[in-house]
């Protein structure tokens, strides 16, 4: 794939790109007015230097920056919004042979630009303190103090920032772009990974073909792909890439994604090798028809803790038709056996952050959380669901021996049949997972489309 086939919506949803950020302007504007407050100051962030070691780690601009600044990566610089003026930008670009310096945007290129008066800072520097009462948001007003005396600024008012997180949940025209032009890029990531998968590559292997296809450094991604093949796919986080391919192919599971002007696509998918056995590719359509019969459910007003409690009811039965559990599903879930088979949560709020904000607080203005239901407790959306919310829907199903264990133990494991369930452990598990946007009657699947393939 070219470059010349990477979609930038700065550009090709420029209208709509206008549209999102003067929304933002009135949007901070309302949170200054009711928080008493003359300015906002946000800073992008900054790398952060490994101990003893003159390599900094992978460095990501702090999202509600990039909310109004699509130039990921972007170190250093500030943005001052104030009522009724357009923000200035304090873009840090520095003289420097030893590095490439961000390109300075300008209309001609960047449409964006002008709705910003751009300052252009060569060297690391503090922006003009503006007049009145002025909020800090950022990294740096708890690892530099100094910045917050020499600002005189109130540091990351909590009342503020939960405000500011809220109008992150529902997205803009354009952050919808972003999200989907991020889909479509990860899709054809994990096209290829399922091609070098099939070919008997390793896990190294499948990694890089997805990076290669999908036009990412392993540094740009928004979080580390998961790519485990066989029992690897039962670590829910494996980060490791083996450098040998395994004697036997059963599975595959691939969790990656692709980032655009930081707006983040987080897909999963589970396919079975040559060496599967029936029961496993039985499982993996079994997981997949739940998880679309939960997508055919959403729609705003649906409370999204209801959708997880189905899910296990679901995963209950289907794990009853398979000879699995002999349990009826209640009792399954009552008994958290569908919990030890799927320990994760239904899904997430997707945005500038992989798990976006704001997920459990369904009223700013109090912060109360709520939280998840008892025995679920890694489930990371709990409100109700609005329109323009994006969100991710993956159910599993998974062998994992410590969490299964208690269960062999116990009255429970009666009802198990624990020959299915070693024939299983080498294939891992499954996860299916889409990135959706709720809209007015249902919701839009980014994930499932005729140009992603998937």
């Amino acid at each position: 794939m070219s470059d010349s086939q990477l979609n930038d919506p700065t550009i090709t949803h420029a209208a709509a790109h206008r549209a999102h950020l003067a929304a933002l302007q009135s949007g901070y504007e309302v949170a200054m007015q009711q928080h008493d407050m003359d300015a906002i100051v946000l800073h992008s962030g900054k790398p952060k230097r490994h101990f003893a070691d003159d390599q900094d780690a992978s460095f990501k601009s702090h999202a509600h920056f990039l909310h109004w600044v699509p130039m990921a990566g972007l170190s250093d610089s500030w943005l001052v919004i104030r009522p009724s003026e357009r923000p200035t930008l304090y873009l840090y670009a520095p003289d420097d042979f030893w590095h490439l310096s961000p390109s300075l945007p300008t209309p001609d290129t960047a449409p964006w630009a002008e709705q910003f008066e751009i300052v252009h800072l060569r060297k690391p520097t503090l922006p003009q303190r503006p007049e009145g009462r002025v909020a800090l948001l950022g990294e740096i007003a708890e690892l530099q103090p100094q910045v917050v005396s020499e600002l005189e600024a109130l540091p990351n008012p909590v009342g503020l920032v939960r405000q500011l997180d809220e109008g992150r949940v529902c997205k803009s025209e354009f952050e919808i772009a972003c999200l989907k032009e991020a889909s479509l890029r990860a899709a054809r990531g994990h096209l290829a990974a399922r091609r070098t998968f099939m070919e008997g590559g390793a896990e190294l292997d499948i990694q890089l073909a997805y990076l290669g296809a999908s036009r990412q450094r392993e540094s740009d991604v928004p979080y580390g792909n998961i790519v485990g093949l066989n029992a690897h796919a039962a670590v829910l986080h494996y980060q490791h890439y083996a450098l040998r391919a395994p004697a036997a192919r059963h599975s595959l599971l691939v969790d990656a994604g692709a980032s655009v002007h930081g707006y983040a696509s987080d897909i999963t998918r589970s396919w079975a090798g040559d060496d599967a056995l029936p029961l496993y590719r039985a499982l993996i359509e079994g997981v997949e028809a739940l998880q679309k019969r939960l997508i055919a459910r959403l729609a705003p007003g649906v409370d999204y803790v209801d959708l997880h409690l189905e899910m296990h009811r679901e995963l209950g039965e289907l794990l009853r038709e398979l000879g699995v559990v002999s349990l009826p599903a209640e009792e399954q879930v009552a008994q958290g056996i569908t919990a030890a088979f799927c320990p994760h949560g239904l899904g997430h709020l997707l945005g500038l952050q992989v798990h976006d904000v704001a997920g459990r607080i369904p009223d700013h203005t109090t912060g109360d959380i709520r939280q998840p239901p008892q025995g679920h407790p890694m489930l990371r959306l709990t409100r109700v669901l609005e329109t323009g919310m994006a969100i991710t829907i993956e159910p599993g199903c998974y062998i994992i021996p410590m969490l299964l264990e208690p269960l062999r133990n116990d009255a429970r494991g009666e009802h198990i049949d624990w020959k299915l369930v070693e024939a299983l452990a080498p294939h891992g598990g499954v996860r299916i997972e889409d990135n959706l946007v709720i809209t007015a009657d249902g919701a839009l699947n980014l994930t499932r489309s005729l140009a992603t393939g998937l």
